[in-house]
């Protein structure tokens, strides 16, 4: 991420959507490096994490954060490797959407708005991806009166492909998924999945279709974020068990909310 803002984006006056935008405007107005920014802006959305998703979340995030603000210190006196715009715009977004998109798979995040974008959808009928969008589309128009209107445009356009980047990377930019768990230590798996990751699970009861044998599977829906912890509780409990964990668009009754964990 570091590599598709100072080698290419920021020399060229083109920014990204979230925290990261609003630090490289705030950057360029003030004359600060671009790092401070990045780790002051994203703290207070690392404190909202760890409170939404536990402690795990926040050590990754601000692990990346803290090296994503070094990297960004450490290239700034790199000399831009295009000063054509366009490349600079289309090659700037597809190295920031795999940097975000290889911390979001592995449980992380760069960027405080899509934490508090998670946060705002309990509240109003919109959904994460409406939301993010809104909030960027607001900070993205914002480049046209720090620089220029055509550099906004740009902007909008590095954002676009980021985003498509992502999607290729983390494999789904859905935000719930669905698992299925068969396990001989089911019960134990879903008391841990209760109480470590706050999700109810649900348990159903099948039959092996070769061994005749009963299986205890359980079922139940996650938020992105919370697969990489999942699959570690899984990994510690039982090696061998069955884990299938699919992308889902739409979540709706049932008591999907996240309870409090204390």
């Amino acid at each position: 991420m570091a590599t598709g803002l100072e080698i290419f984006l920021v020399p060229n006056k083109v920014i990204d959507g979230g925290v990261t935008g609003i630090s490289i405007m705030l950057s360029h107005l003030t004359g600060m490096k671009l790092g401070i920014f990045l780790f002051l802006l994203n703290l207070p959305f690392v404190y909202l994490g760890y409170k939404q998703f536990g402690k795990t979340f926040a050590i990754s995030t601000i692990y990346g954060i803290i090296m994503l603000s070094i990297f960004a210190t450490f290239f700034h006196p790199i000399p831009p490797f295009t000063e054509d715009i366009l490349l600079a715009t289309i090659f700037g977004g597809i190295f920031l959407g795999i940097g975000v998109g290889l911390v979001i798979r592995n449980g992380g995040a760069l960027d405080g708005t899509e934490v508090l974008s998670i946060v705002i959808t309990k509240k109003v009928p919109f959904s994460v991806g409406e939301i993010v969008m809104f909030m960027n589309l607001f900070i993205l128009s914002s480049a046209g009166f720090v620089y220029t209107w055509d550099r906004a445009m740009y902007s909008i356009l590095a954002y676009v492909v980021a985003a498509k980047a992502i999607d290729i990377v983390v494999t789904g930019m859905e935000e719930s998924k669905s698992v299925w768990i068969i396990s001989d230590e089911a019960t134990e798996i879903g008391d841990a999945i209760n109480h470590r990751l706050g999700r109810g699970v649900t348990f159903l009861h099948g039959e092996g279709a070769f061994t005749g044998d009963d299986k205890k599977v359980i079922f139940c829906i996650i938020t992105r974020l919370e697969e990489s912890k999942l699959t570690t509780i899984v990994e510690e409990i039982d090696p061998s068990a069955f884990l299938a964990i699919a992308d889902i668009s739409e979540v709706r009754g049932g008591r999907f909310k996240k309870r409090n964990i204390h």
